[in-house]
């Protein structure tokens, strides 16, 4: 049984197979129509996915939206690429700490490029999160994580050096913990508390 390409392998294979190695709004449209024959109508495949995909293979992507990340050069490519990550509470803490430890290490070096970076990346981990928070389609359980999670990306844009400490706080408060902590224990037991 022939293996199967992931979407990503099939997204870098459509344009090695055009030769591109610069590709604008243009192009990725073509890109994603290919997609769609390819995979079946109902591939809802984004532009933003996409422009992702070849800009994480090297490719030049000269197209911007509120979901795709920004454009990013040797060195803070290798440093900040695939660092943002909001799949639950936990990823997305340890995405934030990476990310400020990276954007304390700029700040101290004064290199306004890797700092404004960073910021752009909290900045559309925001955005996305918001998009999937307000998204009816979602459960109401991940849009309620995804609202948080935005609220984090927020606070740590508009206060960084005061986030973590605000973040320990916040894990610690009533609405926390019965929104995501008890909230959660209950679901995973089916309502059945543990016996101690």
């Amino acid at each position: 049984m022939p293996k199967t390409q992931s979407k990503k392998q099939l997204i870098r294979a459509l344009c090695r197979e055009k030769g591109q190695e610069r590709v604008g709004e243009r192009e990725i449209r073509a890109l994603q129509v290919e997609l769609r024959r390819r995979l079946g109508a109902d591939d809802g495949t984004s532009l933003s996915y996409i422009a992702s995909v070849l800009r994480e293979a090297g490719t030049t992507v000269e197209y911007q939206d509120r979901f795709a990340g920004p454009r990013m050069e040797e060195p803070y490519f290798s440093r900040l690429n695939g660092s943002l990550r909001f799949h639950d509470l936990e990823s997305t803490e340890e995405s934030l700490r990476k990310l400020d430890g990276a954007y304390r290490e700029y700040r101290h070096a004064a290199d306004r490029i890797g700092t404004t970076l960073v910021r752009t990346l909290v900045l559309k981990g925001k955005q996305r999160a918001e998009s999937i928070g307000a998204n009816p389609r979602v459960s109401v359980d991940k849009r309620q994580e995804k609202q948080e999670v935005a609220r984090w990306f927020r606070v740590w844009l508009e206060t960084p050096d005061l986030f973590f400490d605000w973040l320990e706080l916040r894990k610690r408060s009533e609405e926390f913990q019965k929104l995501f902590v008890n909230h959660r224990s209950a679901t995973a037991t089916n309502g059945i508390i543990p016996e101690t």
